[in-house]
């Protein structure tokens, strides 16, 4: 199976222009990333990584950084149209114009660092265990320690951490920005310990070629105008989404993400000093 692990990084961002160079324990986010991609294609056969930015607007500036740092650490690098509206479209960009077709892309954004490596490794695996799947994704159960957190944490950032509920089928059902399922009984339940029923999806992606090509002309689905989630174009279209269950390591929990601000940056920063690195 050929597979292919593209990189969007955008120099533009609101809340944190530049963010794909700024640094983060010594390096910058940019070269982490593309390090666990690098680490999981060297533990794999017939897989690449890219890094996939946007056209630069002006010489020297924005995204033109970005091409230069990659250029500059042998990080390979292609320019895609400033026109794409998500990181799938820019991974489709890249994918259109290989000389060979992969048969499988894995979407691993470049604002995301603290990725582990096995994440990625689990996605791809699942397209050998189960080659009827088109689209997966990772998840991890919560507990109700960290569903506490997790309803904390909305009570500030509310479109921050998306649940999904997953069928017996291992695909699935729904994705939110709300927590799902409601629970009642729920003090009940949480006293047994254990698991609640909530699962957090973890924002990674893999694709069959078709799958992605799907996606890249459909229409937005209505329900994914809503919450803003990409994946439910999938699920709103009828192409079912493998659910891959993923545990993350030691010192580091679901409450993992990417670096939106430079406040995740500060908290990266303290979770790697304190966890050490993902990559030993």
């Amino acid at each position: 199976m050929k597979s292919l692990i593209v990189i969007p990084a955008r120099f533009g961002s609101k809340r944190f222009p530049g963010k794909p160079l700024a640094e983060l324990a010594g390096r910058a986010i940019i070269q982490r990333v593309w390090d666990i991609a690098d680490a999981v294609c060297r533990s794999r056969k017939d897989c690449e990584a890219v890094v996939a930015t946007e056209e630069p607007e002006v010489p020297g500036e924005g995204s033109a950084k970005i091409i230069d740092y990659c250029e500059k650490h042998n990080i390979p690098v292609e320019v895609t149209p400033s026109s794409c509206r998500s990181g799938s479209d820019r991974v489709w960009a890249v994918a259109v114009n290989r000389k060979e077709r992969p048969d499988v892309l894995l979407n691993l954004q470049g604002d995301n660092p603290l990725c582990p490596p096995q994440f990625i490794s689990a996605l791809l695996d699942a397209f050998e265990a189960h080659p009827e799947t088109q689209v997966a994704t990772p998840y991890t159960r919560l507990d109700w320690a960290a569903l506490a957190a997790l309803r904390e944490s909305k009570k500030d950032s509310p479109f921050s951490g998306t649940t999904a509920i997953v069928g017996a089928d291992g695909n699935a059902k729904w994705f939110s920005k709300n927590i799902i399922p409601a629970i009642r009984g729920e003090e009940k339940l949480a006293a047994a310990g254990g698991f609640s029923p909530v699962c957090r999806h973890v924002g990674l992606y893999a694709y069959k070629f078709a799958a992605l090509a799907y996606f890249s002309q459909a229409p937005l689905g209505e329900y994914e105008k809503f919450e803003q989630l990409e994946q439910l174009r999938f699920i709103e279209n009828g192409i079912p989404v493998r659910m891959v269950e993923v545990s993350y390591p030691a010192g580091y929990d679901a409450a993992t993400s990417g670096v939106d601000s430079p406040e995740d940056l500060l908290r990266a920063e303290k979770l790697i000093a304190q966890a050490g690195e993902l990559l030993k």
